[in-house]
């Protein structure tokens, strides 16, 4: 497993980025209606396209990504697999041979509401596991998990659809899964804290898919 943080801000490698995707990558960066929004992309798909060409010793635009299962990116000949999270101008790619991989960054100062995330995200356990009477530590906490959970989505495809509710996850020392079911079976798991910087939180997820 192999991990790079990018930085998503400013235009200095932009138009050598833009150079790199693929048609189909073009038209959808043409869909953003913000400037912002539209470079984030190019600078994000352009680097992962950089980071694949390296590692498979492709040109940046020769790498074949294609869109795989519930619109999963992916390789078309399957030889890695890889994930790319991002949150504002910072991305972290993940790269991974013989198993899924999933990525969430996180800024830890965000805001959110861990009540009702809480409620609607989190199972029983989760809850009863939070930490009482201090909201900061709640949304910290929160905050943490939902980024286990989200990257256990994107390993499988699932995304938003995931059954989070009833995905377990026991974040006191490293992150691990504890119940689940499906393609969510604790065996088929394994999650690990990512060192994007102080100012962030992320997690990879692990999944070895039934065969």
């Amino acid at each position: 497993m192999r991990l790079w943080r990018c930085d998503l801000a400013g235009d200095a490698h932009l138009a050598a980025r833009y150079a790199t995707l693929s048609d189909a990558e073009r038209v959808r960066a043409a869909r953003f209606g913000h400037p912002a929004l539209r470079n984030r992309y190019v600078l994000g798909r352009g680097a992962l396209r950089v980071i694949l060409g390296e590692l498979l010793g492709l040109t940046a635009d020769a790498v074949p990504i294609v869109r795989g299962p519930r619109g999963r990116p992916q390789l078309a000949d399957a030889a890695v697999d890889f994930n790319v999270s991002h949150t504002g101008d910072t991305a972290i790619v993940g790269v991974l041979r013989g198993a899924r991989i999933g990525v969430d960054i996180e800024a830890r100062v965000r805001t959110i509401n861990a009540s009702g995330i809480a409620r609607k995200f989190l199972s029983a356990g989760e809850r009863a596991r939070l930490a009482e009477d201090d909201a900061d530590a709640i949304r910290r906490q929160v905050l943490e998990l939902w980024t286990c959970k989200e990257a256990m989505s994107k390993a499988t495809g699932d995304a938003l659809s995931a059954p989070f509710a009833s995905i377990d996850v026991d974040i006191a020392g490293e992150p691990r899964l504890v119940g689940g079911a499906g393609d969510y079976e604790p065996g088929r798991w394994s999650l690990h804290p990512a060192n994007a910087g102080a100012q962030f939180v992320a997690t990879v997820a692990v999944w070895q898919p039934q065969r």
